[in-house]
């Protein structure tokens, strides 16, 4: 399928050209032609599938098929949970409305007040915002919510996550008058987002573009396995010297970890950038851009921080941690190996992990090729996984039986 058979306008095709896409993605296909259809969405895509254009495009179309007569208030409004990602989508905003009249604005917090406030004052058709200083403008009912068309809420899991739950609860009730609403999530799974979602969405069409087990079984991985935790930095420093690694992501499970890693890493000369929640933005843009811009080649983040990234061109992901789901494993080895290119996905697990690593193979339906590092090879055998004998639920007639059964015993001895 090409753009063209999506039936979008011209100067949507143009500027689609000028990026340099001739081909929609998977989540591309399924959501832009239901959405059109006014349908409401309820999307699973992680990072790096095109969920942005899949929301952007059609909500674009409307405002094209369905142009305002005199200048006002946004009609379109897309919430997301960081300043970063609001950039990025606004930027994206930007390049598929180049050739046409339209005019994106973004606001979010780490902005003076007053900046935004003139941004609003003038013709604006598409918002991209952060919930707390959407929030602001609604309370100083600055912001009129009436005009808001189509409501599209990216990452709505991790705003779950972050605490959101509130504003966009209020988000969603200021802009009632709604045409259409969109939900795109990494995750179907919670019972919060299922909740939520039940609120906001009338009778949606549930896309899925999860990368799939098939198509992680196309990404090289393999598993090396660690003694103990000294065990585990001293394989990781010797992965990160191997010249291949050319742009690598280091996964960890917590910020804990996180800072003792890169204080590690860093005391054997090993330099790399970092992402943690609860990062000051200038640092988090700066450890960003030295890693984009390939001043540095290993990027160490926990699961949280990294969500929302689309960095091209990883050629390593490394589970320094594994992850406590098979979800989580799928979306982080699906990082590298995009756009046909070749991906390599490598985790190191100490004895206490091999149950997860168990799940995953399980998961992936695939087992893990072991593999050792000269001079490093673990002393230990690998630890094996006995699995719990299930209980068996007895019925009630069972019960008595052997009730009966035990009493007859204890009446034997109490005999002898």
């Amino acid at each position: 399928m090409s753009f063209a058979e999506l039936d979008l306008d011209p100067s949507l095709e143009q500027a689609l050209a000028k990026m340099g896409y001739d081909t929609p993605t998977t989540i591309q296909t399924e959501a832009v032609p239901a959405a059109m259809d006014q349908r409401d969405i309820l999307g699973c895509a992680p990072t790096g599938t095109g969920k942005t254009a899949a929301f952007l495009l059609p909500a674009i179309q409307h405002l094209i098929d369905f142009p305002r007569t005199k200048p006002g208030a946004p009609r379109i409004l897309v919430v997301t949970p960081t300043r970063e990602l609001a950039n990025q989508v606004h930027e994206y905003a930007e390049q598929l409305t180049e050739f046409t009249a339209l005019h994106p604005i973004c606001i979010t917090g780490g902005i003076d007040y007053e900046v935004h406030e003139e941004m609003l004052e003038k013709n604006a058709d598409i918002l991209v915002a952060t919930p707390g200083r959407l929030i602001e403008f609604i309370d100083t009912e600055q912001l009129d919510m009436r005009s808001i068309e189509f409501l599209i809420m990216d990452e709505a899991d991790r705003m779950l996550d972050m605490g959101f739950i509130h504003d966009m609860e209020r988000v969603a009730d200021e802009a009632r008058w709604r045409l259409q609403t969109m939900l795109f999530s990494a995750t179907l799974e919670g019972k919060g987002l299922d909740r939520f979602s039940a609120t906001v969405l009338k009778d949606p069409i549930r896309v899925d573009a999860n990368p799939s087990r098939k198509e992680s079984a196309k990404i090289i991985q393999w598993v090396h396995l660690a003694d103990n935790l000294e065990h585990k930095q001293q394989l990781l420093a010797r992965l990160l010297a191997q010249p291949e690694l050319e742009r690598t992501i280091v996964f960890v499970k917590t910020r804990e970890r996180l800072a003792e890693l890169v204080s590690k890493l860093q005391s054997v000369d090993i330099h790399v950038s970092y992402l943690q929640g609860k990062m000051a933005q200038d640092k988090r843009n700066l450890s960003l851009e030295r890693f984009k811009d390939g001043e540095i080649n290993v990027l160490v983040a926990t699961d949280v921080a990294a969500r929302g990234l689309d960095i091209d061109d990883i050629t390593h992901v490394i589970n320094y941690d594994l992850p406590y789901t098979s979800d989580v494993y799928l979306h982080r080895v699906g990082r590298t190996g995009r756009a046909g290119k070749k991906g390599i996905a490598i985790s190191i697990a100490e004895g206490h992990e091999m149950k997860i690593l168990g799940k995953i193979e399980r998961y992936t339906d695939q087992k893990l090729q072991r593999r050792k590092i000269e001079g490093l090879e673990p002393k230990h055998k690998e630890a094996r996984v006995v699995s719990k004998k299930k209980k068996v639920k007895l019925t009630l007639a069972q019960k008595k039986a052997k009730a009966k059964k035990q009493l007859k015993k204890q009446k034997k001895k109490s005999s002898k």
